[in-house]
């Protein structure tokens, strides 16, 4: 495990500090907690990003492989 300084704003520490002793956690924990489920967000958007760019470039192929049948079937 690594140990990190963290600096954070008041007002997230102020909302953490009350919203810690209703779940009944530890401070460590729950930060752990919290990264690791931002960092699954951040996956998701970038792989969604990805996927975006990576479904333009089919489309465009796509529609340059339709055009080639629809000229094929025109020739008939």
């Amino acid at each position: 495990m690594k140990n990190l300084s963290l600096k954070m704003d008041d007002s997230t520490f102020l909302e953490t500090e009350r919203i810690l002793t209703k779940v009944r956690k530890n401070r460590n924990r729950y930060i752990n907690e919290a990264v690791q489920f931002y960092n699954l967000l951040q996956k998701r958007k970038l792989i969604s990003k990805q996927l975006k760019t990576e479904s333009r470039l089919v489309r465009n192929e796509s529609l340059k492989v339709l055009a080639e049948f629809e000229s094929l079937e025109n020739e008939d």
